[in-house]
């Protein structure tokens, strides 16, 4: 249990409201360093990232996109292979990409690079027939 109050404790600090208090440059050579081998990251690598993973432009258009950038290292598959000082690793699966450690300036680096990408516009992401309304929306009778 002690092992977790840390770590929330830890999380508690490192979390904070998003500003641009970062290096933005710093924050997308880490994005491309140890992000871009899963997720696009904005223009960098328009082709790359893992299918089933989404961009960053993506993240950013959802309703708790920062939110989901500021904890990105509690959220799965991250703990894996993130590391934050001071917080025991959460188990014994090895890592299956390159570990790397979170700080909290490379998080503000990382966010104040965020800010700076386009917002993808949910309602304009492209499906199979065109841009709006999938299938079953339109099956259902959707209009938007």
């Amino acid at each position: 249990m002690k092992r977790y109050a840390a770590l929330f404790a830890l999380i508690a600090a490192v979390s904070g409201p998003a500003s641009a208090a970062g290096d933005a440059d710093s924050g997308k050579d880490i994005a491309i360093k140890y992000c871009a081998r899963c997720h696009v990251i904005g223009a960098y690598n328009k082709f790359g990232g893992i299918g089933s993973t989404p961009s960053f432009n993506l993240l950013l258009g959802l309703q708790d996109g920062m939110e989901r950038f500021e904890s990105f290292y509690e959220r799965r598959p991250h703990p894996v292979f993130v590391r934050v000082p001071d917080v025991p690793k959460w188990g014994d699966s090895p890592a299956y990409a390159s570990e790397f450690t979170v700080t909290r300036q490379n998080l503000d680096d990382i966010l104040a690079f965020v800010l700076t990408l386009e917002k993808k516009d949910l309602k304009r992401v492209p499906v199979v027939g065109g841009v709006g309304p999938n299938a079953r929306q339109r099956i259902m009778g959707a209009t938007e």
